[in-house]
Formats: C-alpha cells, sequence, structure tokens
C-alpha cells in the first residue's frame, strides 16, 4: 500500500490568492510625483497620436476627394 501524502493539497483558490498577494509584494510601486509625470507623458503622447491621425484622415480625404473630382 502507498503512503498517504502528508498534508492537505492547498485548495486553488486559497493558493491563488496567496500567490498573488506575494507577487504583490516584490512589486516597486511608483511615487505620487512619479504617477503624475507618467501620466502627463501618456496624456501627451495621446494628444500628439490624435493629431497625426486627424492630419493623416484630412490629407486622404483630400485625396480621395482630388482622385473623384468631388
Amino acid at each position: 500500500m502507498a503512503e498517504k501524502a502528508k498534508g492537505k493539497k492547498a485548495n486553488p483558490i486559497t493558493s491563488y490568492f496567496r500567490e498573488t498577494a506575494g507577487e504583490l509584494r516584490k512589486v516597486t510601486w511608483p511615487t505620487r510625483r512619479e504617477a503624475t509625470q507618467l501620466t502627463g507623458l501618456v496624456i501627451l503622447v495621446m494628444f500628439v497620436v490624435g493629431v497625426i491621425l486627424w492630419l493623416g484622415d484630412l490629407g486622404a480625404q483630400a485625396l480621395i476627394g482630388l482622385l473623384l473630382n468631388v
């Protein structure tokens, strides 16, 4: 007869939350100043990309207008 396994098998849900909490302890969180600066940078990049896409759309619209003689 095989020996019984020592200890209980961990509940998968409990194990998941325990491992998640362990990983979150390893994270290096940004300071408030770093978070604010990075948020500003993201907003600036979104604005610049939006303007580039808008200008590309205007150019494509003008080109199609010329091709179709509208």
